[in-house]
């Protein structure tokens, strides 16, 4: 387990390293794993300018691992004298390239102090001094170089629309798509905000779109296998056959991308090829280690379900009958707890069936083409009466100088109009305009369902509906 701890805990660098161990140790108290991880932690913790998580480890570990894990004051006190002493070299730098309005210079002054923070662990403060470099770049390279670091940062705080905006900000960089490995940590970094914003698909095409390029350049965010499962794990739940075979199967950059995960390739392929048996297992061999991913462990749950639901759904489509008992054999399931989420998923209208639960079929609802040909047909001629009959009423309006116009609170909202008579009148004191009084109709579909006349009454030209 320690060997695969360590092999696994390589692939990253940075805080993501230092995050993911934290995380694992979080979700193993009280087992070998858990110290583990609080001790690798501590060695990576020593590595940085980060007292404060350095002593909150420490405080976890609580003596258990030796004399040589307890609280190391003297470390702690000369590496805050040192970053304390950078922080105020940076501020007086960055002051004095204000005062001379050396706009690049400024730039890098708030870049470099946010690094600083970043380092301390400061987050936000790390944020703020990224944020205000926007207001200094002067190349597309400097606005990337700023979305990137924004971006990181977001995502470390949990800051998801800030993420999405940002990536919308690069993105729409000039010369941004010229740059394969830009481009994949932008994808990379925008499926990890959707995945987290429960938005599956969407997820899935982005992990799937991301390049094998991008390697180890951004390690500490993400690593290439975690984006091979993500991405397989989404598109299993949420696209159909075709999307499936098209985004992860044939997709020559993601097919290199899987192949750093052979255990997720072959969950892929089984689910593909309808070994609904094969794939479930592989998904509860793999749970113990989904569930200790920082990114993925709270939607688990949700996913399994999905890809379950799914895979019954693609089991039963192509037959008119099913035998629950064969079927139970497939997924490797009792019949009975099948029966119950066959029947959940007809409740929920995602299998048109019905089930004899005395001898254990599921028979599929057949749709009537014939019914549903003419009730379509039907429809349509509706619909073209109506517009014809609207357009008739228009006709007539205009021809005899009708206008509709709105109520006493502004344009029409609702089924009573007016009509005026836009005709001049001759009567005995001259020529003048008249208004005949309210109109009642329906004011989206005019003769949807009404007929009409015009009638000349005292002199004016009247619509009658009805």
């Amino acid at each position: 387990m320690v060997l695969v701890q360590q092999a696994y805990i390589s692939n990253y660098t940075g805080h993501a390293k230092i995050d993911r161990l934290l995380f694992i140790a979080d979700r193993t108290a009280g087992k070998p794993l858990e110290l583990e991880a609080l001790r690798m932690a501590h060695d990576e913790l020593k590595k940085t300018e980060n007292t404060h998580r350095y002593q909150e480890v420490v405080t976890k570990i609580n003596g258990r691992l030796g004399s040589c894990y307890n609280m190391d004051r003297s470390w702690v006190d000369a590496t805050e004298r040192r970053s304390a002493a950078k922080g105020e070299r940076l501020e007086s730098e960055l002051q004095s390239f204000k005062a001379a309005l050396m706009k690049e210079s400024i730039r890098m002054g708030h870049s470099d102090l946010g690094d600083w923070a970043y380092d301390r662990g400061d987050l936000q403060t790390a944020f703020k001094c990224y944020v205000r470099t926007r207001d200094y770049c002067t190349t597309s390279r400097h606005v990337v170089a700023m979305c990137l670091a924004v971006i990181r940062t977001a995502l470390e705080l949990g800051n998801f629309v800030h993420v999405a905006n940002y990536i919308g900000k690069a993105e729409s960089t000039p010369d941004v798509s010229s740059d394969p490995v830009t481009t994949a940590k932008l994808r990379a970094a925008s499926g990890l905000h959707l995945l987290h914003n429960k938005k599956f698909k969407q997820a899935a095409r982005k992990f799937c779109e991301v390049s094998p390029e991008l390697g180890s350049s951004y390690s500490d965010v993400i690593a290439l296998h975690d984006l091979a499962v993500y991405g397989s794990l989404c598109a299993l739940a949420s696209l159909d056959r075709s999307e499936l075979r098209t985004r992860v199967i044939s997709n020559i950059g993601f097919r290199e991308v899987l192949e750093l995960a052979p255990e997720i390739r072959e969950l892929v392929h089984a689910f593909y090829n309808s070994q609904y048996a094969s794939a479930l297992r592989c998904l509860e061999a793999l749970k113990p280690t989904l569930l200790l991913d920082m990114h993925v462990a709270e939607y688990v749950p949700q996913l399994y379900a999905l890809i379950r639901h799914r895979a019954l759904c693609q089991y039963v489509q192509p037959f008119s009958s099913v035998n629950l008992a064969t079927m139970a054999v497939a997924f490797n399931t009792p019949v009975g707890d099948l029966e119950k989420q066959l029947a959940g998923l007809i409740m929920d209208g995602a299998i048109s069936a019905r089930i004899d639960s005395a001898t254990k079929v599921l028979y599929a609802s057949k749709a009537d083409l014939r019914a549903t040909t003419f009730s379509r047909v039907l429809s349509a001629g509706e619909a073209y009466c109506r517009d014809t009959r609207a357009l008739l009423l228009r006709a007539n309006l205009v021809q005899h100088d009708f206008m509709q116009v709105g109520g006493e609170d502004g344009p029409l909202q609702g089924p009573v109009g007016r009509v005026v008579v836009m005709r001049e009148i001759e009567g005995g004191n001259g020529k003048r305009k008249e208004d005949p009084g309210p109109w009642y109709g329906p004011n989206a579909d005019l003769a949807g369902t009404w007929d009409f006349h015009l009638r000349k009454e005292d002199g004016c030209v009247r619509a009658g509906v009805g």
